[in-house]
């Protein structure tokens, strides 16, 4: 792992061992007819004690949630299409490297972290839950988790405000769905599914229900290069989310997430709808972890 960072931002390097973030992805909700944005935030690694070891996996105690620990991330604005390269390069030794780099003109800082699941309104609908983290930048809707050794689960979505303008949202899974199998390591592949709990499913104040299944990867590993760090071996995961609601219009949409050791997700970037191609090379937003 090498950082780049002026002497002045050493005191966010220390925030950023105790306080990195990593995402889960999902569906998001929009409207009725398209909830399909990927991407939960969770905050990880509260453990400054976490040092990486690159055995090429991530396990359950170098992904631990961090609470009322706000990490950056570097964000595209919202509507601003982005071109990625998520293949990547080979050097001349044989390695994969990932250059994302250079800082882009527009971009936004957001910070996210974990709450513990206990005094919300909607928290009685999630017994399992663990602990929250804001699913939206603007941090109106919250996705709901719970870990094990085995993984990371989602337990469904809500409103942060009982009854926010827009009319409240609850949207619990039946079951929780696994979002992130552990250990992490490359060729883990998985897919799992969501289904709406019935009669439970409240999106912007009216009924919705859907079926979301979620096609999981972990297919490479290599030097990823951020503006403000570089990590020497970080994981690829891809993961398509396709969302099949009870009326509307099925719709599909892909993550590239890039994790890395006791720091959790360093990078992503989530494609247009339905786009067809994994490796995609224009996205609707882009997150880099930021010091």
């Amino acid at each position: 792992m090498v950082l780049k960072f002026p002497p002045s931002s050493l005191p966010a390097l220390r925030a950023l061992a105790l306080a990195a973030v990593f995402a889960a992805s999902h569906a998001c909700v929009d409207n009725a007819t398209h909830p399909a944005p990927l991407a939960a935030y969770v905050a990880a690694s509260a453990n400054p004690m976490c040092l990486p070891n690159l055995d090429g996996a991530i396990d359950g105690s170098e992904l631990q949630p961090a609470f009322d620990m706000p990490a950056g991330y570097r964000i595209s604005p919202a509507g601003a299409m982005r071109v990625i390269d998520s293949k990547g390069q080979i050097d001349a030794a044989g390695h994969r490297v990932w250059d994302w780099s250079q800082p882009e003109v527009g971009d936004q800082l957001t910070h996210v972290s974990a709450q513990k699941l206990g005094n919300q309104w909607y928290a009685a609908e999630f017994a399992q839950g663990q602990f929250v983290v804001p699913f939206d930048a603007a941090a109106t809707t919250d996705a709901i988790y719970r870990q094990d050794a085995k993984g990371l689960y989602l337990l469904g979505l809500a409103s942060q405000n009982p009854a926010p303008p827009e009319g409240k949202t609850l949207l619990p899974y039946a079951q929780p769905v696994l979002t992130l199998q552990l250990p992490l390591q490359v060729g883990a592949k998985w897919t799992a599914t969501g289904k709406t709990a019935a009669g439970k499913g409240v999106l912007h104040g009216l009924p919705f229900a859907s079926v979301d299944t979620y096609f999981v990867s972990v297919d490479a590993a290599g030097r990823l290069e951020l503006p403000d760090i570089t990590l020497t071996q970080a994981l690829r995961v891809h993961t398509l989310v396709q969302v099949v609601p009870v009326a509307g219009i099925t719709t599909t949409r892909r993550q590239v997430s890039y994790l890395f050791e006791c720091l959790g997700e360093v990078a992503r970037a989530t494609s247009q709808n339905n786009e067809p191609n994994e490796d995609f090379t224009t996205a609707s937003e882009v997150r880099r972890l930021a010091l």
